[in-house]
């Protein structure tokens, strides 16, 4: 398998996280016969062989174009941390027996990425997409050791499972439903791979009875914070990009204490024809409004709010985080917005300032000893 993994590699990955896109001895992202079949092999599985369905509903075509752009997220991510862990870069070193182990399963997890970037792809070329996402240039902020890059790849992860929710109800709502089992499958895949990752960080392997949902705007908004470059224009795909929305002390993939408390953040609301209307008032009515599970959106109001930088465009404030009452255990997404009192999550992004900011809460205690410190 390690033989393998040298051929796998499809990306230069240096210790800060940054991935350059290379042409690769398996062909990725446009694999040969032979490529694809190789691919194939080290995911266990392959491509499905059932026939794509007879037409794409057009307002299906962003949802696939936002799941390969984040399958190929995905495959640059893994392949960095691949390549990390095989050169022992500093944080990345385990021993013989565990790093062999750890390879070959995240050698499984890139392919499988691979698939699915893929078969996005194969969707949008059959109905002719004006745009195929192609790999971009990343970087993995706070991804620097293993454990920090396993705890960011368990929070991708979630908003992944929260996102082909909102994917599969787009297609069901644009009368697309022949994809919406091969999505359902990857939902399946995506909460097998969080499993393995809540086991590495001593969290019990399910999160929720369920799971988080997202909207596709907010993952969107957040993949551009791992974006340096592409080689397209992202903005020809058609969904709201958002200001970003900082969790203060909460980044690469940290998580908060399981109780009721109050949270900062900080959002940089510079450009933004949303903000305008409320830029320097010290009592704006904006609320931080709480994805979690399958609870109607929860939120609260903003308080001690204060302005600043250039044209007092950024905006620091707080918020209360009712964990006790919800049980916000897990992946909770937060949004500033302008209202409250929401009765779906497609309102919440028609009334969104900024997004999304994550927040994981784990149950804590477990000793599965599966990376321990002797190990690192």
């Amino acid at each position: 398998m390690l033989s393998q993994l040298v051929l796998l590699f499809v990306a230069i990955a240096l210790a800060t996280g940054k991935v350059v896109r290379r042409d690769t001895a398996d062909g990725f992202p446009n694999p040969n016969a032979t490529q694809l079949e190789f691919i194939e092999d080290v995911a266990d599985g392959t491509l499905s062989d059932a026939p794509p369905p007879p037409s794409l509903n057009e307002s299906s075509i962003p949802i696939f174009q936002l799941i390969s752009f984040n399958e190929n997220f995905e495959v640059a991510f893994f392949s960095s941390l691949i390549e990390n862990i095989t050169t022992d870069e500093p944080g990345f070193t385990l021993s013989t027996e565990k790093k062999v182990e750890i390879l070959e399963i995240l050698a499984t997890v890139l392919a499988q990425e691979q698939l699915h970037a893929i078969d996005a792809s194969n969707v949008l070329k059959h109905f002719n997409a004006s745009l195929i996402p192609e790999p971009c240039e990343y970087v993995f902020p706070g991804a620097t050791d293993i454990n920090s890059s396993i705890a960011l790849a368990a929070t991708f992860t979630d908003v992944v499972l929260g996102t082909l929710q909102d994917a599969a109800e787009g297609l069901a709502v644009n009368g697309d439903l022949g994809p919406i089992r091969e999505v359902a499958s990857i939902i399946g895949q995506e909460g097998q791979q969080s499993g393995f990752y809540r086991l590495l960080l001593n969290q019990k392997p399910s999160q929720k009875p369920f799971l988080t949902t997202n909207v596709g705007a907010f993952a969107w908004s957040a993949l551009q914070q791992f974006v340096v470059s592409c080689p397209f224009n992202i903005s020809e795909i058609e969904i709201p990009i958002f200001p970003p929305l900082e969790v203060a002390h909460v980044t690469g993939g940290q998580t908060i204490e399981s109780r009721d408390q109050r949270l900062s953040f900080v959002a940089n609301l510079t450009g933004s024809s949303e903000a305008e209307q409320f830029i320097n008032e010290t009592g704006p009515d904006l609320f931080v409004t709480y994805f979690s599970g399958q609870l109607l959106p929860i939120s609260v109001p903003v308080e001690d709010v204060e302005w600043f930088g250039e044209n007092n465009t950024q905006l620091r404030f707080e918020a209360e985080f009712p964990f006790e009452e919800n049980i916000l255990v897990g992946l909770t997404i937060a949004a500033l917005t302008s209202k409250d009192n929401f009765t779906t999550y497609g309102e919440v992004v028609e009334a969104t300032i900024a997004a999304p900011g994550l927040i994981e809460v784990t149950d804590e205690g477990l000793s599965w000893d599966l990376l321990s410190k002797e190990d690192l």
